[in-house]
């Protein structure tokens, strides 16, 4: 353990629950890298591809109704 984390560890650890929860939260929100621009373009190219699909009607959406139902089903 470096010498700033045996520092602040103790101040860290008399915070409450929900404040050190939040810490947490922010920490390992901080370890995400921004995402890669080609994953970027990626996405944007699969959702335009959906899109046409159904604007041109060679896919159509299901009502939701139906969805849930088959989901139920599924889970049994």
């Amino acid at each position: 353990m470096t010498k700033a984390l045996q520092e602040v560890l103790p101040t860290v650890l008399a915070l409450t629950t929900a404040e050190r929860a939040e810490l947490a939260a922010e920490l390992l929100a901080s370890l995400d890298n921004e995402p890669e621009a080609d994953v970027e373009s990626a996405w944007a190219a699969e959702i335009e591809r959906r899109a046409q699909r159904v604007r041109s009607g060679q896919a159509a959406g299901r009502p939701w109704i139906e969805v849930f139902s088959d989901l139920d089903r599924v889970r049994g």
